[in-house]
C-alpha cells in the first residue's frame, strides 16, 4: 500500500462551525500542523456536504425553492451531458487544464481551499503532508436526486458522471498538494456508508460501493496521494478493509468494538501498510465532549491499541500506522465545543506518542 507513516498523529475531519475561513485555517494549523486541511464551513449553503461538490454537474438545477436537484428532463441536458464528458476526456486522456475545468471547486465553493493553500504557501516549514476531503461517492449519489426525487445512485448515467466528478476533483486536490512538494492526503467521507445493508440501500451491492470507491481512490493513486475513507457510524468494515483505499477513519469512540469484529482482515489490511485513523475524540454531544480529558481518551485508546496486539499487531506498527482523530466532523457542534474537540485531538495523540513501544 505505501511506506508512510501516521506516527499517531492528530488529524482532523473537515468541517468546523465558523464563518471566517482564515480565522478557521489558522485553528487548523494551530492544532494540526504536521497534517493539517482545508476548512469546510457548513453555515454557507454552498459548503454544505451536498452543494459543495454539485457544481459542474450535467442537469444542474435549483427549484423555486432553492432546493439543488440533476435534472434530465431539460431541453438540454443531452447537450450539457456530452459536454460534461468531452472535458472529462480532454483532462484525463488529452492533456486538458484540470485546474480550470468544472471539476475543480469554484470561487464560491472553493473559499476554505483557496484560504488554505494561501496560509500553506506562507509557512516557513512544510508540512508533512495536506489533507482534503469530497463527500464519497455513495453519500452524493444516494442524496443527489433527479427531477423525480430519485436518488442518482440509481441512474446508471448519473451515477458514472457523479464518480468521475468526484474522483476528478479529488484528483485536482491531491495535484495542488503535490505541486508543493507536500504529500497528499485525501479523505472519501461516506456517512451514507452507516445505512448500507439496510433497506434503504438493499439494492446497493458490495461491488457497486467498491467499484465506486476504487474509482476514486485510483484518480488519487495517480497523483501519488494517499486515500481515506471516513465513516462516522458502525458499517461492514470488509467493505473497506478488503478495499484498495490507505486509510480508514472510523470512530473508535463509540464503535471500536463493532470494528473489531473483523479481526483477521484487520490483520491484513494493516500487514499490507493499511492505516487507521482512530476517531477517538467525540463529537456528537457537547456534554459528552466536556467531560471528557486528554487523558481519558489517551487512557480508552491504550485499551484499543492493547486489543489490537492482541490480534498479532505490534505496538511500534498500530502507532506507524495510526491517526488520532475526532470521530467527526465539528460543524454542527457549539464553536466552544469544536475548539476543544481540536485541543483533545492535539493532546491525545501527544500522550500517546510519549508511551513508546517496548
Amino acid at each position: 500500500m505505501t511506506d508512510f507513516k501516521a506516527d499517531a498523529l492528530p488529524l482532523l475531519i473537515g468541517s468546523l462551525p465558523m464563518e471566517n475561513h482564515k480565522e478557521a485555517t489558522e485553528l487548523i494549523l494551530d492544532h494540526t500542523p504536521e497534517i493539517p486541511l482545508w476548512a469546510q464551513l457548513p453555515m454557507y449553503r454552498e459548503e454544505g456536504m451536498m452543494a459543495q461538490f454539485l457544481p459542474g454537474m450535467p442537469g444542474l438545477t435549483e427549484s423555486d425553492g432553492g432546493k439543488l436537484f440533476i435534472d434530465t428532463s431539460r431541453a438540454d441536458f443531452d447537450e450539457q451531458y456530452l459536454a460534461f464528458y468531452e472535458e472529462y476526456l480532454s483532462v484525463t486522456e488529452a492533456g486538458g487544464n484540470l485546474d480550470t475545468s468544472r471539476f475543480a471547486l469554484t470561487r464560491e465553493t472553493g473559499r476554505g481551499f483557496e484560504e488554505f493553500l494561501r496560509q500553506i504557501d506562507g509557512l516557513a516549514e512544510k508540512p508533512r503532508a495536506l489533507k482534503g476531503q469530497i463527500t464519497g461517492p455513495v453519500t452524493f449519489a444516494t442524496g443527489a436526486t433527479d427531477q423525480d426525487d430519485r436518488a442518482i445512485f440509481y441512474n446508471d448515467q448519473l451515477r458514472d458522471a457523479a464518480v468521475k466528478h468526484l474522483a476528478m476533483n479529488a484528483k485536482w486536490q491531491a495535484k495542488q498538494f503535490a505541486a508543493r512538494g507536500i504529500k497528499p492526503v485525501i479523505f472519501i467521507d461516506e456517512p451514507g456508508l452507516a445505512g448500507f445493508g439496510t433497506s434503504a440501500f438493499i439494492t446497493i451491492t458490495k461491488e457497486d460501493v467498491t467499484g465506486v470507491l476504487g474509482e476514486v481512490i485510483e484518480a488519487v493513486h495517480g497523483e501519488n496521494g494517499l486515500t481515506g475513507v471516513h465513516v462516522c457510524a458502525n458499517t461492514e468494515w470488509d467493505l473497506l478493509l478488503n478495499s484498495t483505499v490507505d486509510i480508514i477513519s472510523f470512530d473508535a469512540y463509540s464503535f471500536f468494538d463493532k470494528f473489531m469484529l473483523y479481526p483477521d482482515m484487520i490483520k491484513k489490511f494493516m500487514n499490507r501498510g493499511g492505516i487507521l485513523a482512530f476517531g477517538i475524540v467525540p463529537t456528537s454531544d457537547a456534554e459528552e465532549i466536556a467531560k471528557e480529558t486528554a487523558a481519558s481518551l489517551a487512557d480508552r485508546l491504550e485499551d484499543q491499541i492493547k486489543e489490537l496486539e492482541s490480534i498479532g499487531i505490534d505496538r511500534k506498527t498500530i502507532l506507524e500506522q495510526s491517526f488520532v482523530t475526532p470521530s467527526c466532523g465539528t460543524g454542527s457542534i457549539d464553536l466552544a465545543s469544536a475548539k476543544k474537540v481540536l485541543e483533545l485531538t492535539r493532546d491525545v495523540s501527544k500522550k500517546i506518542r510519549q508511551v513508546q513501544p517496548a
